[in-house]
């Protein structure tokens, strides 16, 4: 019962109370009643009215509480349905997943063969030379004159720079596949093995200062996991850099796609640089060429200045002479012509 119906049956109850104190106090009881019934009546309105804003009240909240409902319903719907989109998308790309993880063991299968993985190490080695460099200055296959063969060659300042690309993948796998932590070490140990012999080979066939090659070799490692191995990984001693110190007491230089990439790159600023000081002393070649020409020019210019001068001076002369012949020619002309005229007969005797 709500608390306005509890208020109007107690004001009932008072009013009641009232009105048997007013009859039994004495007066007329008709008169009471009918003020009794006119009071009952006017509580019975009051507790309408009443009810009926109460239930207005609960209208109107529990219309903002189905409003509410709904609103949250139709987030929940939304959610609902995006959940589902992204569980569609998931699938999708779990599918994808899938599909890469049998196409990757596929190629694992396919790559179990040494001689398919080296030939991958080259072909990448040999795409990230083209990427860098100008195809002058690298080779593939260069071979020494023993029959020796390097998988690639970098020509820099008239010397060669031997790359080897194959390396022994197949000891890095049993780290991998090991189960304790015993068969990891051992797993190690044989890698550190396996890599200290490729160093010795790459630095005992392809490091031939006679034949133009620096002293210096590298080993591409055509994973930077296997590169990182090597740069940490101990082999029977206990120093964790044993690897590449080793390496580089050999001469031999471990890269992987990544660090090579930086060398090459260095590398190609140091050819850009090493055109540009060419092109420059070519230039000042020309302009020595260029300026020794001008200085011949310059020599037979003069001389022809002498030459001219010498010309006009004779010039001179000749314009002298020739003025001194017409002055006699002018002398002569003038002494004869007075006596012709003083003669009529010789000059009718000339021809």
């Amino acid at each position: 019962m709500d608390p306005v119906t509890l208020a109007v049956l107690a004001a009932v109850a008072v009013l009641l109370l009232v009105i048997l104190v007013r009859v039994f106090a004495g007066g007329s009881a008709t008169q009471q009643l009918l003020d009794l019934k006119k009071e009952i009546a006017d509580m019975r309105t009051l507790q309408v009215e009443g009810q009926n804003q109460s239930l207005q009240a609960l209208a109107g909240h529990l219309t903002r509480t189905q409003d509410s409902l709904t609103a949250q319903l139709a987030g929940a719907n939304r959610a609902i349905a995006d959940v589902n989109q992204k569980l569609g998308s998931l699938g999708e790309a779990t599918r994808r997943i899938q599909e890469i993880g049998r196409d990757v063991a596929s190629l694992q299968d396919v790559l179990q063969a040494p001689k398919l993985r080296g030939n991958l190490g080259e072909y990448l080695l040999e795409d990230l030379l083209r990427q860098v460099l100008p195809e002058g200055n690298w080779k593939v296959k260069h071979r020494f004159r023993d029959g020796s063969q390097v998988d690639a060659a970098i020509r820099l300042a008239g010397s060669l720079v031997p790359i080897d690309a194959k390396f022994p993948l197949e000891s890095f796998r049993r780290i991998s596949l090991a189960d304790t932590p015993a068969d990891r070490q051992r797993a190690r140990r044989e890698f550190g093995r396996s890599v200290k012999t490729r160093i010795d080979e790459i630095a005992d066939r392809y490091i031939k200062p006679d034949e133009g090659t620096f002293d210096f070799a590298m080993m591409y490692v055509p994973a930077e996991n296997v590169y990182y191995e090597i740069i940490t990984a101990e082999a029977d001693a206990a120093s964790p850099w044993e690897l590449f110190e080793y390496a580089w007491g050999r001469r031999v230089i471990p890269v992987s796609p990544n660090s090579f990439y930086s060398y090459l790159m260095a590398i190609a600023f140091g050819l850009r640089g090493m055109r540009i000081e060419q092109r420059a002393r070519t230039i000042v070649g020309e302009l020595r060429a260029v300026q020794e020409a001008f200085g011949a020019w310059t020599g037979d210019f003069a001389q022809l200045g002498r030459h001219l001068k010498n010309a006009g001076a004779k010039f001179d002369e000749c314009q002298r002479k020739v003025d001194q012949f017409g002055d006699r020619v002018a002398r002569i002309a003038g002494a004869e012509g007075p006596a012709d005229a003083a003669d009529p007969e010789a000059s009718r005797t000339l021809p």
